[in-house]
C-alpha cells in the first residue's frame, strides 16, 4: 500500500474514548479528503497527560508520519496533547477544541503551538477549561480562534466543528503553501 500524502491523528479528552461523537465526526471529514490516513488515538489506557503524548508520539511513529504532513486534531486534554506535540515536532496543522491550556495546575500547559495552521475552537460557556486564559494565550501566538455558544463538550456545536475542521483540512491538505 502506498504511503497516505498526510496522516491525521485524533485525540480524545480526558473522560471521552477514541469513539466520541466530535472525534468520530472530524474522523469521517478527514476521510473524505483524497490521500488522507486518519487515526483516532486511544488513550483511555491511562488519564496522565505525559503517557497520552508519548501514545500520540508512538502513533506518529508507527504510521511513519513527517511532521511536515501531519495534522493534529484535539479535544479538550487530547487538545493539549496536539498542542505539545506541535511544540516538539513542527506539524503542518493543530485543530483544538476546547483544548486544556492556560490551565495553573495543569502541566506545560502554555506550549508554544509549533504548527504551519493552528486553530482553536471553544465555547463562551465552558466550565473546566475557561476560555478567556485559551484567548489570551491564542492572541499572544496569533492563532485563530472561533468561540461558539456552548459548553465545555461543544455538544451543540457538533456539525459547526466539522464544518470548521473541514475548512481546516482544505487550507492545510488541498491549499499546502499559502502565504
Amino acid at each position: 500500500m502506498a504511503q497516505p500524502a498526510f496522516h491525521v491523528f485524533l485525540s480524545h479528552g480526558l473522560e471521552s474514548g477514541p469513539g466520541s461523537t466530535k472525534i468520530q465526526a472530524l474522523k469521517t471529514v478527514a476521510e473524505t479528503f483524497s490521500g488522507v490516513y486518519a487515526e483516532a488515538v486511544d488513550h483511555r489506557s491511562t488519564k496522565d497527560p505525559a503517557e497520552r503524548l508519548e501514545q500520540m508520539r508512538h502513533a506518529m511513529a508507527a504510521a511513519g508520519a513527517r511532521p511536515e504532513q501531519t495534522i493534529l486534531a484535539g479535544s479538550s486534554m487530547g487538545g493539549w496533547v496536539c498542542a505539545r506535540t506541535s511544540e516538539q515536532a513542527p506539524v503542518r496543522g493543530c485543530f483544538m477544541l476546547a483544548p486544556a491550556l492556560a490551565l495553573p495546575d495543569y502541566p506545560e500547559s502554555n506550549p508554544v503551538i509549533g504548527a504551519r495552521h493552528a486553530r482553536i475552537i471553544h465555547g463562551w460557556n465552558d466550565d473546566v477549561v475557561p476560555v478567556m486564559p485559551v484567548l489570551e494565550l491564542a492572541r499572544r501566538q496569533q492563532i485563530e480562534a472561533l468561540v461558539l455558544p456552548d459548553g465545555h463538550r461543544l455538544e451543540n456545536s457538533v456539525q459547526r466543528v466539522a464544518e470548521e475542521f473541514r475548512r481546516f483540512l482544505f487550507l492545510c491538505v488541498e491549499n499546502p503553501n499559502p502565504s
